[in-house]
């Protein structure tokens, strides 16, 4: 009986951990690379931390201030870890009296210092993992490793390409950064223009990753649409006259107010059309509103076409404008997103536009589109793409079709509540077709 006790009191330590971990792990990686300017480095020693956290927390308790506890152990190993491998001299003393100046700093100070929004380490960090040394797909896969906490097999589902294909791209990344002695900074003038199409990349991707997250228990992680958009408000106050960075703030904060509409009670999804839009966070919409307005203030003296965030959140706006789903603007959003197809071509963009097609024209519309790009490579083990297609074909009365799609969706997603949410649609329209042949038989 005690050592199931100490079983499940050590369970539940282990949980607390991991979201402890969840919480800290950027800002840690990011303060480690401030100190050690080795990106690589600094994810060892923050994962060393972490692994002293589960040998010591279980019998010592979970301390008040966890995340100031896993930088003062990865300062000391950081210490340890200088010393054994010896390394260049200069260096060695530079690093190692910072760190050993700060190993006796308390740990409210040390907490405090993770939480710094002025010069932030975070930032630092995404414009050093979006170095021009790296290619664009290494650059996004390495923020999103270090900055979103995302696992390997996560950013290959949000690229819809093989996980071995990123763990390399990561490898080398690290490499890369470490060989050619990358400087820890936020970049200035034409140095950071280049670098920001990255760095926006990797804020949207990890957005969309926490507002659908690709696997697990949970049909979000609303933590990484919180740290997405603080980072993309930080990126704005740096960046004021970027159209691209303020439609990208505008789309996060649009996507963000509906986040408390999007799971029932017991944390199942509800769907776009069928949630309680008095549930909608209305001064997230407002800001991202005005934040679309001033992505259009910057762009018109420029005579800047919209980008494919502005036209995203355009699209966004849409939705958050209509007060029912009956009163939204299919046509504009056809054509909105035949604008965002022309300007980034992609299958999953296309699928998108099949459902604005289907609600403006009719789901024959809509299922033409998506059988037209159904063979498309990228969408081969993509999950929405049945889902859609289970729609359509549900809309259209073939309910035996609209079956078969939505169980090989739930076959192919990797979430739980989304699989739970995809089955019982298809075993509602088991139920629908057998309802229909029985009619046919009277």
């Amino acid at each position: 009986m005690a050592t199931d006790t100490t079983d499940t009191l050590t369970a539940e330590i282990h949980r607390a951990i991991d979201a402890v971990w969840r919480i800290e792990q950027a800002k840690l990686i990011a303060g480690l690379a401030r100190m050690v300017r080795d990106v690589g480095l600094a994810e060892e020693l923050a994962q060393d931390a972490l692994v002293a956290a589960l040998e010591q927390w279980p019998a010592s308790g979970i301390p008040d201030k966890p995340g100031a506890w896993l930088m003062t152990t990865a300062k000391h190993r950081a210490i340890d870890r200088l010393r054994r491998h010896k390394l260049a001299e200069r260096k060695h003393a530079e690093i190692g009296r910072e760190l050993e100046g700060e190993q006796d700093t308390p740990l409210q100070q040390i907490d405090e210092a993770l939480d710094d929004d002025i010069g932030d380490d975070l930032l630092r960090l995404m414009f050093t993992a979006c170095h021009p040394v790296l290619s664009t797909e290494a650059r996004v896969a390495l923020t999103l490793r270090l900055i979103g906490g995302l696992t390997t097999d996560e950013i290959a589902r949000a690229f819809l390409v093989p996980e071995p294909t990123v763990a390399q791209r990561l490898v080398r990344a690290k490499r890369a950064l470490t060989e050619q002695r990358i400087p820890f900074e936020v970049p200035r003038g034409a140095d950071r223009v280049e670098r920001l199409s990255s760095v926006l990349e990797v804020l949207y991707l990890v957005f969309n990753e926490g507002y659908t997250a690709t696997a697990g228990d949970d049909w979000m992680r609303p933590q990484l649409c919180e740290e997405a958009l603080r980072l993309g408000r930080i990126l704005a106050g740096l960046a004021p006259g970027e159209p691209e960075v303020h439609s990208l703030v505008a789309l996060m904060e649009i996507q963000a107010s509906r986040l408390g509409a999007r799971t029932g009670p017991s944390g199942e999804p509800i769907l776009l059309l069928d949630q309680n839009r008095a549930r909608w966070n209305q001064l997230l919409i407002r800001c991202g509103l005005a934040a679309l307005e001033r992505a259009e203030d910057c762009a018109r003296p420029q005579g800047q076409a919209p980008g494919s965030y502005a036209l995203q959140a355009a699209i966004a706006a849409c939705h958050a404008r209509a007060r029912t789903p009956e009163e939204t603007d299919w046509l504009r959003m056809v054509g909105l997103y035949g604008a965002l197809a022309e300007l980034a071509p992609s299958p999953v963009v296309d699928l998108n536009r099949a459902v604005a097609l289907s609600f403006a024209f009719g789901p024959e519309a809509g299922l033409t589109l998506v059988d037209a790009i159904g063979a498309e490579p990228a969408l081969k083990n993509y999950h929405l793409l049945p889902g859609v297609r289970g729609d359509l074909l549900v809309k259209l009365g073939r309910h035996r079709e609209a079956r078969a799609e939505f169980e090989r969706a739930a076959s192919l997603t990797r979430n739980e509540r989304e699989r739970a949410l995809l089955l019982g649609r298809a075993a509602e329209c088991e139920k629908n077709a057998a309802a229909a042949q029985q009619d046919d038989t009277r």
